[in-house]
């Protein structure tokens, strides 16, 4: 192909149109607050896949080892972070222009090559070339966004530095044995998630949206839920006895308490007065998240043993245990971030982990297991709704809420 005079003048337009234009906000209320868009949600969808492929790893093993719970634990921490990057960017500015759109696409192949890369860690190249993708489209969308404030220009150049720096030490993990690849990655990715911390001074400064940040945060829970849900669903053979049924549906009381305790608390109104840039809250979330996954693998578990195709080991008790004691913890701590924690708040969380501790080792049945476990979470729902209906009458009228 030949250079035509004019054509370096048509190729600069291009990356102009591509990188240098300024996003704008999309889809805002009445009250100016931001609401999730179309194609936000549809940038999710590719991501329920993938935390299907994440528990997946732990298989149907009753006696899981803790290197592999913590390989799951760390690629679900990798999963949510190239989600939330663009959460993240999503509160603070967007396009909804054609390159945008391409942009975003591209950033889906990525998500989808992490997916069919999760099964190969560590030897396969799918999820660090997925990774790279979908975190190198980040990168290109704050270089095309050109803030025009002092504060959210620094905010912008923490990101690029701390997350550019992640990048290149994930693009050299492509160099190197397979074996090697985790230390790369884990030193990229442990560098991505300090960017926020080190960079607290200006990002704090510019804060994230009250609504749309806890909105979409609150969308990937519900995805987390919705693998739960899976989970036990693929317990279920396709033409049930009446006891594998009532089983399931026993076992689907926790994953509903768990929905109703995280509704209550972001539609309570009460507001998240600790949020500014946004990085407790979302951290918070993943060790939630984490708890809630290995959650409802155990719950799996547990239904499996009921009907005898499993042994209960005292290895699928203890992360029930465990995933639940996480997934309390990490509420105790969203819980401070809206509310001062008092004794009978205090009380609750640590009489709720302290039931779930003493039923995981004191009792072997696994159906009575099932039974006590949903009863506990069952009644940790009532009391936490009750608790929380009590500080919201206590909250003054007309402060600003995430939720109304």
């Amino acid at each position: 192909m030949r250079w035509r005079r004019g054509d370096g003048a048509r190729w600069t337009r291009l990356a102009g149109r591509l990188i240098a234009v300024r996003p704008a906000a999309s889809i805002v209320d009445e009250s100016g607050h931001r609401h999730a868009t179309w194609f936000e949600l549809f940038f999710d969808v590719i991501f329920v896949f993938a935390l299907a492929a994440v528990v997946d790893r732990l298989g149907d093993d009753p006696t899981p080892r803790p290197a592999g719970v913590v390989a799951v634990i760390g690629l679900f921490l990798l999963v949510q972070w190239a989600w939330v990057g663009h959460a993240y960017y999503a509160t603070r500015y967007e396009a909804d222009d054609l390159p945008h759109r391409l942009l975003l696409l591209f950033a889906l192949l990525g998500a989808g090559a992490i997916t069919l890369g999760v099964d190969e860690v560590p030897d396969g190249e799918m999820l660090p070339v997925g990774y790279l993708i979908v975190r190198g489209v980040l990168l290109l969308l704050y270089i095309r966004g050109r803030p025009q404030s002092k504060v959210a220009r620094a905010g912008t150049v923490v990101y690029l530095i701390g997350f550019g720096l992640g990048w290149l030490i994930w693009l050299a993990s492509l160099a190197v044995p397979g074996h090697l690849r985790p230390a790369f990655w884990i030193t990229g990715t442990v560098i991505e998630l300090a960017t926020p911390w080190i960079g607290y001074r200006w990002l704090s400064r510019w804060p994230v949206d009250v609504r749309h940040l806890p909105e979409r945060v609150g969308q990937f829970v519900i995805i987390v839920l919705g693998s739960m849900v899976a989970n036990l669903l693929a317990t279920v053979p396709d033409h049930p006895d009446q006891k594998m049924a009532l089983t399931a549906a026993l076992a689907a009381i926790v994953p509903g308490a768990i929905w109703w305790i995280y509704a209550t608390f972001v539609t309570s109104g009460i507001p998240i007065r600790r949020l500014r840039g946004g990085q407790p809250y979302a951290y918070l979330h993943y060790s939630l998240g984490s708890g809630l996954l290995l959650l409802g693998w155990a719950l799996g578990q547990t239904v499996r043993a009921i009907h005898g195709e499993i042994p209960m080991t005292q290895e699928v008790r203890l992360l029930l245990a465990g995933a639940s004691t996480l997934w309390i913890v990490s509420g105790l701590g969203l819980y401070w971030l809206s509310i001062r924690v008092s004794l009978s708040a205090a009380l609750l969380f640590g009489g709720a982990a302290a039931a779930i501790w003493a039923l995981a080792l004191a009792v072997s049945a696994p159906h009575l297991l099932l039974v006590l476990l949903s009863a506990v979470i069952a009644g940790y729902a009532v009391l936490f709704t009750v608790l929380l209906n009590s500080e919201r009458s206590r909250q003054p009228p007309g402060e600003l809420t995430v939720a109304d």
